[in-house]
């Protein structure tokens, strides 16, 4: 075997990069959790003892912590690593929970992963499913906190506007269904930007649906938003004006399913709206970084949901053309991607 030296060093780098960000992981949850990156960006440059202090930590802890966060560019260092800070642009990622760009809630979501190990590969072996409400806790909290940075950032700003005629109808008073809404923030939203209107969100974990009224009461929005238990193929209600899946269709055991129960349930002149991972039109399309982000998901989380009921098991990256095809016969004759990020796609269905 002839090894190319360099190849195989660039190999091993990427390995310990990767190695590092595994370790470093679980301290991002505990910055998050014990307020030290919330103290860093309040108090400004601070030594261990002073980060201790602010936080209720040990001062020992505190600063093997910090020396990994400096390590990983997570949290700057003075040139003697004695004085610890975060830049502006550090505090915005890692401080703020209502920055579009809030990062660890997505490490929260990942490490759920991990917890659920022993089932998912149990599932590799067996080829059975793992429906939502059996992962860790962990998973929920952690989703709601990684989708909802980029739903404060676009959906009222961007997504809805790109739709035919939504804006006008949501202004002037009408009705929403948000279908998977998990606890509620994408619901929340769209209600605290739209008070003419009503807005109903389902989602068949109980659990998620109990947190999504607690969020609803303290968000001040009770009144004209309801959170109930059910299933995407049989939530209830006629005439809507608005039906909206967030980052969920692609979960589902039969989409197809799915989409003949929103289309049963839309106004004649409504609108499905469907976000959905970003993706391209071919596996070797999605072999970068983000599409390493949502296999990696896949894998775990999507494909194991989407084995549940018929099995369709799409996965997160599924290409538009299949979307185009499914919606097409369960009845919707328009459909365009109206919008996207770097991280979604936002389509647009008509009847």
């Amino acid at each position: 075997m002839a090894l190319d030296q360099a190849v195989l060093e660039r190999f091993i780098g990427g390995f310990v990069g990767d190695l590092g960000a595994t370790f470093s992981a679980p301290l991002v949850v505990i910055g998050d959790r014990l307020g030290l990156y919330r103290a860093l960006a309040e108090h400004g440059p601070q030594t261990t003892a002073q980060l201790a202090g602010h936080t209720g930590c040990a001062e020992r802890y505190v600063r093997e912590w910090l020396l990994n966060q400096a390590a990983g560019g997570y949290v700057t260092a003075d040139e003697a690593a004695e004085v610890f800070s975060l830049s502006e642009e550090q505090a915005f990622c890692l401080a703020d929970e209502e920055s579009p760009a809030f990062l660890p809630g997505g490490i929260m979501l990942a490490l759920s992963t991990a917890r659920d190990l022993d089932k998912i590969e149990a599932r590799f072996r067996t080829g059975e499913g793992l429906g939502w409400h059996e992962h860790h806790q962990d998973l929920f909290t952690g989703t709601e906190r990684f989708f909802r940075p980029g739903y404060v950032g676009n959906l009222v700003s961007a997504w809805l506007p790109a739709l035919d005629d939504v804006p006008a109808k949501l202004g002037a008073g009408a009705a929403v269904a948000d279908i998977g809404c998990g606890h509620g923030s994408s619901t929340i939203l769209m209600a605290q930007a739209f008070p003419a209107s009503t807005f109903t969100g389902f989602d068949y974990h109980e659990a998620s649906v109990a947190t999504a009224r607690k969020r609803a009461a303290n968000a001040g929005v009770g009144d004209r938003v309801a959170f109930e238990v059910a299933g995407a193929a049989d939530y209830p209600g006629t005439g809507y004006d608005l039906v909206t899946f967030f980052d969920c269709l692609h979960d589902m055991g039969d989409p197809a399913g799915a989409a003949r129960h929103v289309r049963s349930t839309l106004a004649h002149d409504g609108t499905w709206m469907i976000v959905e991972p970003m993706a391209g039109e071919s596996p070797a399309d999605n072999l970068n970084p983000v599409g390493r982000i949502f296999y990696g998901a896949s894998t775990t989380i999507c494909t194991p949901s989407g084995m549940l009921g018929d099995g369709a098991a799409l996965g997160s990256q599924v290409p538009q053309a299949t979307w185009a095809a499914m919606l097409a016969e369960a009845g919707f004759r328009r459909f365009r991607r109206a919008a996207e990020t770097p991280f979604n796609r936002v389509f647009e269905a008509r009847p």
